[in-house]
């Protein structure tokens, strides 16, 4: 699978002040890449560039090797983005708010699929709850089962493992793992400390931008 995300010479200010400046990224297939750094370093910021939600920075951005202003649909037919927040709808249940998410991607999928996606993440019996009835790490994982029903290479999730047990963090990490082994990327930022792995890069805001 090709896949290279890179960034050359990106900064952005906020506020009077540089978040980042001249940050040069490559970030390919098979690579796990955790964006480190205190609160109000960019890290979601940054994430936001990348995938193309925020278009006040500087520097250029490039898919496959290709400027990204000329591939940018490509580039979003590759990308599943999950924000800090869940996103999920209150007043819809699990499987309607996979249906939705499905639409707006402008696919259908089978109610099977969405079944399976939602026992992949442990929600199994909650199906037709509402969400506004779920815990917080409940409505977490609805979102998460978007990782299991939507196949995008490119996975950009800001604080993923907010809100979910212990077992949902080890899944959770074993399904990066998982992608990233199958020639998929992932690039994420979290205050929790995933396990050593060969697949892991990390990059650093606020201090020295890549270790």
């Amino acid at each position: 699978m090709t896949l290279r995300l890179q960034a050359r010479g990106l900064a952005c200010e906020r506020d009077d002040r540089w978040l980042f400046e001249d940050l040069d990224l490559d970030i390919r297939a098979g690579e796990i890449v955790r964006v480190e750094g205190p609160n109000g370093s960019g890290k979601t910021t940054l994430l936001k560039i990348l995938s193309g939600q925020l278009a006040d920075y500087q520097g250029e951005l490039f898919w496959n090797d290709r400027p990204m202003r000329r591939v940018r649909q490509a580039f979003l037919e590759s990308l599943l983005y999950l924000g800090h927040a869940p996103g999920v709808k209150a007043a819809l249940t699990p499987l309607e708010n996979l249906a939705w998410y499905q639409a707006l991607a402008g696919r259908r999928g089978s109610e099977d699929a969405r079944l399976a996606a939602l026992e992949a993440v442990g929600l199994a019996g909650f199906e037709d709850v509402p969400a506004a009835q779920l815990s917080a790490g409940q409505q977490r994982r609805v979102a998460l089962a978007r990782l299991e029903l939507t196949p995008r290479p490119l996975w950009v999730l800001d604080e993923p493992f907010t809100a979910i047990d212990r077992d949902g963090v080890a899944a959770l990490e074993a399904r990066l793992v998982a992608h990233a082994r199958a020639g998929g990327c992932v690039l994420v930022t979290t205050h929790h400390e995933l396990g050593a792995s060969t697949l892991l890069r990390r990059i650093r805001l606020g201090g020295r931008h890549a270790a």
